[in-house]
């Protein structure tokens, strides 16, 4: 198979989930999960967790944050650079969400940045506090997932954000440990 005989492949995969999302009647309580996911990982989220480890992490705090805060910037600039790009249309932009209304932060998709935070913070924390790994990555996931349900990104756009955030953190862990 080709790049652009993939590409395609998986384009026309996240185009027919795309509209099966897009006109799923979710359930209330899903879709009050999803809008909190998305708004906690505008960010909220992140900063509240770092500064209760901060207050309350031990020893490897200062570590766990920084690196954390290095991953997620890393992503951060990563994203903004790959979104224009590729400049691949949101799912919003090509069919009307049935009970999604939000404004998308911007006007390309690929790769998800919500998603590339989420899993560059999750993991990165969950490298220094491996009890916390369970609920730092279904807040991960849960971000992720709000992004596909909520209209803003397609399932291929999530998925590499996810990848390209947890590279971000192991890569973040290390550098931090050889310098701190």
């Amino acid at each position: 198979m080709t790049r652009a005989e993939m590409l395609t492949f998986i384009a026309h995969r996240d185009h027919t989930l795309m509209r099966r999302i897009n006109r799923w009647p979710a359930p209330r309580w899903i879709r009050l999960w999803m809008l909190c996911a998305t708004r906690g990982g505008d960010g909220w989220l992140w900063y509240g967790m770092g500064a209760v480890i901060l207050l309350f992490g031990g020893d490897d705090r200062v570590s766990a944050v920084a690196a954390a805060a290095l991953a997620a910037g890393a992503g951060v600039a990563l994203f903004l650079r790959l979104k224009k790009l590729t400049g691949r249309k949101r799912p919003c932009a090509i069919e009307p969400h049935c009970w999604a209304t939000l404004l998308p932060p911007d006007q390309f998709s690929f790769p998800s940045g919500h998603t590339i935070t989420a899993f560059a913070v999750a993991v990165a924390l969950s490298q220094f506090y491996p009890s916390l790994a369970i609920g730092l990555l279904f807040c991960a996931v849960s971000v992720a997932t709000s992004r596909i349900l909520l209209g803003m990104h397609f399932l291929s756009d999530v998925v590499a954000g996810a990848i390209i955030g947890t590279g971000l953190a192991f890569g973040s862990v290390y550098v931090t440990r050889l310098v701190l």
